[in-house]
């Protein structure tokens, strides 16, 4: 290790020596030149190239030419200031001939400089490399960093990445306005990165809240497709974080994940579960009631995509082949409705329904009108009045409605073209032309026009 040429700029104490009267006897004495000190054995020889203790008990060392070595050092591991006193405890800056920068270094208890290694002084971290020189920056394959203070840094820290030349102030598309980005460092320093390596990123908590990193340990913003396992839909492999790297949970209208095709608008709704995972159902008309997901005392059906459906939906009926409507209003509000509503049908007709506390399209008379999967059942236009027959279970029942789908109860009624109806008091049929119904005359009931 070459040292040559250094200038040292820092300050030491007195030497106090005690200068031998009898050339027998060993110990120190003035230089030839009297501006130095020599150390002579009782042969009366200048030792060379070793340490010797003043009477100061501090100890300094003899050069190959015998004299006391000033501002040097020594075997390339210790270091002499002026007064020639071995350097202990302490941090010496040095400065390279023509060079305005300069290196520190410290000097332990032995007198040695801290070298490849960390070195807790006054309660704080510090690296120097091999030549014993206290790093800043990147050290130990980027995965510690110490500020320009030398001080290794714990916690948050916005810096700019491993590598970066961060001189030049250059930023890359997608970096933040100053090039930097965030990282996180544990109570030893050293940097969080995935543990799964195989991935391009890892959650981690911190202070209970997750955030997002990446291979290289920084903070992620955004979609991520950190991948979840078993996820049942894409959109499930996705979380979202805040621009200050927390995950988002509960619901977020926010710009889908650009690598996810399909959405209407350029912002969708989407709810986040406690564990970030965006909520998502089956595609359109393979839902099922147990699909069905109650937030906050709403009731929402998502899609694939992750987003809440809206409109007219058809719903499988638990695991049952039988089937309903539900509605889930417009796309504002996206939640299932109950009760007696107009609904725009996948034809584009306004259509009266009903549906139950369920949710379900109801089936039967209700209010004296007729309907089926919360459809209103109506005579044809022509007909004035008309016998629809309702599935019942494994049976069906007829009843006889008009054209604004209200049931005849307990009457009789004639059709456009004469047909005689006569109806109980629930509205069903009883005879047909005085005669007993053959099971036929009832039309099958219109479904909803689905979406």
């Amino acid at each position: 290790m070459k040292r040559k040429g250094l200038i040292v700029l820092a300050a030491s104490a007195v030497l106090a020596v005690h200068v031998p009267t009898v050339d027998a006897w060993a110990g120190w004495e003035k230089s030839a030149s009297g501006n130095n000190w020599v150390y002579v054995d009782e042969s009366g020889n200048k030792v060379t190239n070793t340490w010797k203790k003043g009477e100061d008990n501090n100890w300094r060392y003899l050069n190959s030419n015998g004299e006391m070595a000033l501002n040097s050092w020594v075997e390339n591991t210790y270091y002499v200031d002026s007064n020639g006193i071995l350097v202990t405890d302490k941090w010496m800056k040095f400065q390279d001939n023509g060079s305005a920068n300069y290196k520190w270094y410290y000097f332990g208890s032995s007198g040695k400089a801290i070298m490849d290694n960390w070195s807790k002084i006054n309660n704080k971290w510090y690296y120097f490399d091999s030549n014993g020189e206290m790093q800043t920056g990147w050290v130990l394959d980027d995965m510690y960093y110490c500020g320009t203070d030398g001080a290794m840094r714990t916690g948050w820290q916005k810096l700019y990445p491993p590598g970066s030349n961060e001189e030049s102030g250059r930023v890359n598309p997608g970096d933040s306005d100053d090039g930097k980005l965030w990282y996180y460092f544990g109570d030893n320093g050293k940097k969080y990165v995935p543990k799964d390596s195989s991935g391009d990123y890892g959650s981690y908590k911190i202070d209970g809240v997750a955030y997002c990193f990446n291979s290289d340990g920084a903070l992620q913003t955004g979609w991520k497709n950190v991948g979840i396992d078993n996820a049942e839909h894409e959109i499930q492999n996705y979380k979202y974080y805040d621009a200050n790297g927390k995950l988002r949970v509960g619901w977020y209208s926010v710009e889908p994940p650009r690598d996810i095709s399909g959405y209407e608008e350029n912002v969708e709704w989407f709810y986040f579960s406690t564990a970030g995972v965006p909520k998502a159902g089956p595609k359109e008309g393979e839902a099922r009631t147990s699909d069905l997901t109650k937030i906050n005392d709403k009731t929402y059906l998502f899609n694939e995509l992750g987003n809440p459906v809206y409109g007219l939906q058809k719903v499988s009926i638990g695991g049952s082949s039988d089937y309903t409507a539900f509605y889930f209003g417009d796309k504002k509000t996206s939640t299932m409705q109950k009760g007696k509503v107009k609904v725009v049908e996948g034809d584009g007709n306004d259509t009266t329904y009903y549906f139950s506390d369920s949710g379900r399209g109801y089936t039967g008379v209700k209010d004296g009108y007729l309907y089926y999967m919360g459809k209103l059942q109506c005579a044809d236009d022509g007909n004035k009045y008309d016998p629809i027959a309702i599935p019942t279970g494994s049976t069906k029942t007829t009843y006889v409605v008009n054209t604004s789908g209200r049931v005849s109860k307990n009457t009789t009624v004639k059709s456009a073209d004469g047909v005689k109806y006569k109806t109980g008091s629930n509205g069903n049929l009883i005879k047909v032309d005085d005669e007993n119904p053959k099971g036929n005359e009832g039309k099958e009931p219109v479904e909803p026009a689905w979406q």
